[in-house]
């Protein structure tokens, strides 16, 4: 008894505008080789098209209609009404012995929706810079960069949104969904998941997995580890696992549009889900911000960066195979000529930068992956075109700014160079860093002053001492993974950042 028995003509209906919506540029393309966009030809071919979709539409309606009348489909509406007005452990038992146990489980039974959380001012990202009035800002310049913007909006708010996020995309889910609800029944059944939908300001509701460790043995079920996934990511196959292996409390949720989340990924949604989210795991689960460490995953140290900002009381922050600007990574794909048109693609309501993490005062650790496909601007076997190397040289940059000079930046760029644990060792070796003197001497300043960043520790040493604290402090905000960009990471590699 598979779940499209219940509802198959609206999920038939569903997919068959999908692909009608994603093919209809080739479909344009192809009818405008054949001369069939002219006035004589352009009705007959509309009216041909229409009779095919509804007739697919009609067979789709059929089935479901057929299924209705499945006498099975019938006992289990008994069950299910029987279920939610006596909402008990054997009633839920009952459902379970169906095929598809996650899905009736949590959408019909009426998941949990935390609506207490709803935020009535709304969450702010960073304020826009301000405009400077001049020749640039003319009404013909205006003008002129003025189809520029329509043409940019349009693609963002169209496939541009899905290019970016395909994890939004309906046929992708439909397409995992047997993974996913894998997944699902795994974390309740094995790990004793809970699942709730979370109201966010916006109105969005955003499908969350709570597994609680605090009744274990063991220090780390004590700390919550919030993940944020990637740009095709479901907290359902994704990055939750690493840290359920080492025995956290985890609290997973999807992006707007993802699954059983509600919405569309734009950045102010983004911020808003991670602010529920947060919200959530203080006021509903118990866990103080102290004991809140935020992971993420490709795209989702936007969301992770953003939450630090917001919240600087966070006890930590991980990012995995992440960067720093989106706008670079977008070029490399697209051809010269549309270099501008990206640049107001970006603009324009999809732009994902995670410089936010600059402002956190908190423990950061970097997680690079030498093999990184995805990420890096030339190719992987170019090491040095990982945008995750911007993400630690900026980082560097704001907290040690002393530190960070010509020379410094130059010891750190040849050890970012260094693609394998021996070729790092040697350039470790070379500057001969003495990693007790570099110990000492931030514990100096830091008893001293006891300041937030940036420090300006290094400001009287030697060129020397410049270069092995900044090559001593890349190490420590910096690991590498031997790896490629979508290889769940183990939980080896999973460590608490680096505490002075």
């Amino acid at each position: 008894f598979q779940y499209y028995c219940l509802h198959s003509a609206p999920w038939d209906a569903s997919a068959l505008w999908s692909l009608s919506y994603y093919s209809s540029p080739l479909l344009l393309c192809y009818l405008y080789r054949k001369g069939y966009i002219c006035s004589s030809k352009l009705v007959p071919v509309s009216q041909y098209v229409g009779t095919v979709m509804v007739c697919l539409l009609g067979v789709a309606c059929l089935r479901g209609w057929g299924r209705w009348r499945n006498s099975e489909y019938q006992q289990f509406i008994s069950i299910l009404e029987e279920t939610r007005k006596n909402h008990t452990p054997s009633n839920k038992d009952d459902c379970l012995d169906y095929d598809l146990r996650v899905r009736l489980y949590f959408h019909l039974l009426n998941v949990p929706t935390n609506r207490k959380l709803l935020s009535k001012t709304g969450v702010s990202l960073l304020k826009p810079e301000p405009k400077l009035r001049g020749a640039a800002d003319s009404v013909l310049n205006s003008l002129r960069t003025l189809p520029c913007h329509i043409v940019s909006f349009l693609i963002a708010h169209s496939f541009g949104r899905r290019m970016l996020y395909p994890g939004s995309v309906f046929l992708l889910q439909r397409a995992m969904r047997p993974m996913l609800q894998q997944g699902q029944a795994r974390l309740i059944e094995e790990c004793e998941g809970q699942r709730n939908k979370l109201v966010a300001c916006d109105g969005n509701e955003i499908d969350t997995m709570f597994v609680d460790r605090r009744r274990d043995e063991g220090q780390h079920g004590q700390t919550l580890v919030i993940c944020c996934e990637g740009n095709a990511g479901f907290y359902e196959v994704g990055c939750m696992n690493t840290p359920l292996e080492g025995g956290y409390s985890v609290l997973g949720w999807n992006h707007p549009g993802f699954a059983g989340s509600t919405g569309v990924p734009f950045p102010q949604n983004e911020a808003n889900a991670m602010d529920v989210v947060i919200q959530f795991a203080v006021h509903k689960l118990g866990f103080q911000l102290s004991e809140i460490v935020v992971y993420a995953w490709s795209i989702g140290g936007f969301t992770a960066s953003w939450a630090v900002m917001s919240y600087p009381e966070i006890q930590a922050l991980v990012l995995d195979a992440s960067f720093d600007d989106l706008l670079p990574l977008a070029l490399k794909v697209m051809p010269d000529s549309w270099s501008e048109c990206c640049a107001g693609v970006i603009g324009q309501g999809v732009e994902k930068t995670n410089d936010f993490f600059l402002r956190y005062q908190g423990p950061v650790l970097l997680i690079r992956r030498t093999k990184d496909e995805i990420i890096t601007t030339t190719g992987p076997e170019d090491i040095m075109s990982n945008r995750g190397n911007n993400l630690l040289l900026k980082l560097l940059q704001f907290r040690y700014p002393q530190v960070m000079t010509d020379d410094g930046v130059r010891a750190i760029r040849a050890w970012l160079a260094a693609s394998n644990h021996v070729e790092e060792a040697a350039v470790y070796s070379s500057y001969e860093v003495d990693d007790d003197w570099c110990v000492s001497v931030l514990q100096s300043y830091k008893t001293e002053r006891d300041v937030f960043f940036p420090w300006s520790v290094g400001e009287d040493m030697t060129l020397e001492g410049r270069r092995q604290l900044a090559l001593f402090l890349a190490r420590k905000y910096m690991r590498n993974f031997d790896s490629t960009h979508c290889t769940p990471l183990p939980y080896s590699e999973f460590t608490a950042p680096w505490r002075l």
